[in-house]
């Protein structure tokens, strides 16, 4: 589905943000990118929508070559909620807001109606139809920006550090569309520091470093390499480490506090 081969990117200022990534995320998967501030995290999903073309290497979505290709052409096969969600909200009303794509996609009116309605109300929006998005909270812009995404039901969903500004609600709901969309056949892509908030998904992790891929794997293979962790400055989640220090107990380590604690309170028992 999404293919690196290859493929350097060089800032104007001389800076070397991706160094020869070459990367397969396959049709369906949930891939979880982590790495320090400036190991080239964002500079990768911005090459899949377009925004940014490759200065050697190719970069494939569903087979078209980016270069070759407008960012217009690929918005409707991939949709990317960036971080700073300013940077993508433009209209008058979050109800204009979230039908822009979806009339510039050619859906039926009756159609940009019900899925302007079923977005707000998913992301607890439905208050703010008539308001501007500039009312809303930091949070709040995030999740509209993923509800308009979402409305036009893009093969590719790409989500650069979704949980900032978001409360432990919020994450939790954020967490159930993800597995939503993975339960739809969907590709998701995560770009975040929140390695508590990923865990627990337990998507497939890349992990990068001076604009390299260092590790790639599943989650319950990745987040227990401590040194892999360590040299890329990425923390380990906690219930790993948990894991670790009880030093006897289960084969894995427990993938969400629940799990945690029914173990800890059948006596720890192995």
């Amino acid at each position: 589905m999404i293919r690196f081969d290859d493929v350097t990117f060089v800032h104007q200022n001389g800076v070397r943000a991706l160094d020869g990534v070459t990367l397969e995320v396959r049709a369906g998967e949930t891939v979880a990118i982590v790495g320090e501030n400036g190991a080239g995290k964002t500079t990768l999903v911005k090459h899949v929508t377009g925004l940014l073309k490759p200065a050697s290497g190719r970069v494939l979505v569903d087979g078209a070559d980016t270069k070759s290709s407008s960012t217009a052409q690929l918005s409707r096969k991939v949709g990317v909620a960036f971080q700073n969600p300013d940077h993508q909200l433009f209209s008058e009303t979050v109800e204009e807001e979230m039908s822009f794509a979806l009339k510039n996609f050619g859906f039926s009116p009756d159609l940009v109606a019900n899925r302007v309605s079923w977005g707000l109300e998913l992301f607890g929006l439905e208050e703010y139809r008539k308001s501007s998005p500039l009312v809303l909270s930091g949070g709040e812009k995030k999740r509209l920006t993923l509800a308009c995404i979402l409305a036009w039901d893009p093969q590719v969903v790409i989500l650069d550090e979704p949980t900032v500004g978001q409360d432990s609600i919020q994450k939790e709901k954020l967490a159930g569309t993800i597995r939503m969309l993975r339960s739809t056949g969907k590709t998701v892509v995560v770009v975040s520091h929140d390695i508590e908030f990923l865990w627990p998904i337990q998507p497939r992790v890349v992990v990068m470093k001076g604009g390299k891929v260092v590790g790639d794997g599943p989650a319950s293979e990745v987040m227990q390499d401590r040194e892999l962790l360590e040299s890329a400055r990425v923390a380990q989640p906690q219930l790993v480490e948990f894991h670790h220090w009880l030093g006897r107990g289960p084969e894995r380590p427990f993938v969400d506090p629940l799990e945690a604690r029914r173990w800890v309170e059948g006596g720890m028992r192995p």
